[in-house]
């Protein structure tokens, strides 16, 4: 039987809320953490480019690890700020596709750049004295790199399939942001390869990713408990344990959107859930990782009195 479909140019985003009262106060609150996600990433990374004693590779990866923040919320957050300011709810179909690769390559990229971060910490407080000749530029340069490649060689493949696909209606996403699980529900053509496939890349990097992270922090918990003043164990306690309850939020969260059983998304959790891993944590991790630190507080002190 031949049916006639009209190809599909744009899609609408249901957004956030339901209501005009809502989306103001959203729009408040995402305007504000946006603010806040760019003030502390953008005063890492001038912070520790213009300062000579935090040239290491911790805050070598912290820089690139800001930057990424930046350019990862950057990818949906003004384009939801302003459709919850306008109204305006759709995305062209080239729009979308972008917003979706960007998205899931720097969201993965992300992990792995947390999973890198927790080794540096691991060998400069398990190893200390190995920390120069291990960490060098080189090898950190290498690591970055690594992430990328990483990051490219899964991600592509499925997106080049996703972009390949027909869609020819309906064109609606119960999403404020393209996801591609509920892309794939739009096409009119099987998906199902496209879905075990993705799927397969999920469970490969987010518990990959994870482990490594969680292993990590072990290791370093073991190291900080055989730490013999108590005032040195208390205070790379206290940093720890604020370093692992963003990666618990942001990898529970990750986890439950993207490999539970049923993984076809589409209800509103899922938009609450993709908001605690793409704002919540992005708006907390440069004062976690960066600002709480006493040289990074030191040189922002410094500055702060030069410009006074």
């Amino acid at each position: 039987v031949s049916m006639n479909h009209t190809p599909v140019v744009e899609f609408v985003l249901l957004g956030l809320a339901n209501s005009r009262r809502w989306e103001i106060i959203l729009f408040v609150f995402l305007g504000i953490a946006y603010l806040l996600i760019l003030l502390g990433n953008i005063s890492v990374i001038s912070i520790t480019l213009t300062n000579n004693f935090l040239q290491t590779p911790m805050y070598y990866f912290l820089r690139n690890f800001a930057l990424l923040e930046i350019t990862f919320t950057s990818t949906f957050l003004p384009s939801t700020l302003y459709s919850l300011l306008t109204e305006r709810k759709t995305i062209s179909l080239p729009g979308c596709f972008l917003q979706m690769l960007l998205f899931y390559c720097l969201g993965t990229c992300t992990l792995f750049y947390m999973a890198v971060m927790s080794l540096d910490r691991y060998v400069a407080i398990c190893h200390p004295l190995h920390y120069p000749a291990i960490m060098n530029s080189r090898f950190c340069l290498q690591l970055i790199l690594g992430c990328w490649a990483l990051t490219f060689l899964l991600m592509l493949p499925p997106t080049i399939m996703t972009v390949q696909l027909p869609f020819c209606g309906p064109n609606v996403m119960n999403h404020f942001y393209c996801d591609a699980s509920l892309l794939l529900q739009l096409s009119c053509t099987d998906t199902g390869f496209i879905e075990e496939l993705m799927f397969i890349i999920f469970i490969l990097i987010l518990p990959g990713t994870l482990i490594v992270t969680a292993v990590s922090y072990g290791c370093i918990i073991v190291t900080i408990l055989l730490i013999p003043s108590s005032a040195g164990r208390r205070k790379a306690s206290s940093t720890c344990s604020a370093h692992l309850v963003v990666v618990m939020v942001f990898y529970s969260t990750c986890i439950y959107r993207y490999i539970r059983p049923a993984q076809r998304g589409g209800q509103d959790s899922d938009k609450v859930l993709s908001l605690f891993f793409s704002v919540l944590t992005q708006t907390v991790n440069p004062y976690i990782y960066s600002l709480r630190n006493r040289q990074v507080k030191q040189a922002l002190k410094e500055k702060i009195l030069k410009f006074s």
